[in-house]
């Protein structure tokens, strides 16, 4: 089956009602989707978490680096996606396409190994109230381990090539086109070489890309902390958000039409696609 077929199979199983709250068939449903998807290629682990009495849990595929003279273990790159979505959305951008591309880089990294180990996490909770919850637990118990680098899938799927399609927090309209056509990589000040190493693979994949740095743990800009990666720049991790933007484009974000007919499949799998060569070639 080819990539953009799987990833809408992927699409066709994430993308419903999962609330934790007041959508948990949905939610578990979701939850043993991607558990069972990871258990192809390796053991997963599941971390619980409690947040109001709630049992979470966050999804962990670990993968090897390809087989190497190194004597010490290289740090792992880890890719991570949540998988809770808003009351009443299907939440197909937000964020099932996150998760397709998550469960398609775990079934390349475990054909063909990359360079560092890959670890593939399913984060629960990032939604509500309880913004980051999954990610912040995750990030709190890595405690000093460190790691390569830290990749936030958030949301992939939506592309607008009319004019004027695309918004910014204030300041930024001067400095990117108005076209909602590309996808996003927002990293911190220590992941510059990283965003434009896999920019480049992105546009290699014809996939429109444009990046930018956000200092001061994007405390200037609050929009740029609005995903997982949030909580690994507080931990000072290299850390990076791939995005088409979410709000700033997408006009069904959070809303009970964020449904597959939105969106750009074949852009989603140029972005599976270019990331999977950036990120085997770090």
């Amino acid at each position: 089956m080819e990539l953009k077929s799987r990833l809408n199979q992927h699409l066709t199983q994430v993308a419903r009602d999962r609330d934790p709250y007041l959508a948990t068939a949905g939610h578990f449903f979701v939850q043993q989707y991607i558990r069972q998807q990871l258990e192809q290629w390796g053991q997963v682990k599941v971390q619980e978490f409690q947040v109001q009495g709630m049992n979470l849990k966050n999804l962990i595929l670990d993968l090897p680096a390809i087989t190497t003279a190194r004597r010490s273990p290289r740090p792992p790159i880890l890719i991570g996606a949540h998988y809770d979505a808003v009351v009443g959305s299907p939440g197909a951008d937000d964020n099932a396409t996150g998760v397709a591309v998550l469960l398609e880089l775990a079934r390349a990294f475990h054909q063909a190994p990359a360079r560092y180990p890959v670890r593939l996490v399913a984060f629960d909770f990032e939604e509500t109230s309880y913004n980051l919850a999954g990610s912040t637990y995750y990030a709190t118990s890595l405690q000093q381990a460190p790691l390569r680098l830290m990749l936030a899938l958030e949301m992939l799927g939506y592309c607008d090539r009319t004019p004027n399609s695309q918004q910014y927090p204030p300041g930024l309209k001067y400095f990117f086109p108005n076209q909602g056509n590309f996808i996003g990589l927002i990293g911190n000040l220590k992941t510059i070489p990283d965003l434009i190493h896999l920019s480049h693979h992105l546009r290699r994949a014809g996939v429109p890309c444009r990046w930018l740095p956000a200092g001061k743990r994007g405390m200037i800009l609050p929009d740029t902390r609005r995903s997982d990666h949030a909580a690994f720049w507080d931990r000072g991790d290299r850390a990076l958000m791939v995005t088409d933007t979410a709000h700033l484009r997408n006009p069904h974000y959070h809303k009970p039409s964020d449904r597959i007919e939105t969106l750009d499949l074949d852009f989603l799998t140029g972005v599976c696609r270019g990331l999977e060569m950036g990120i085997r070639s770090l």
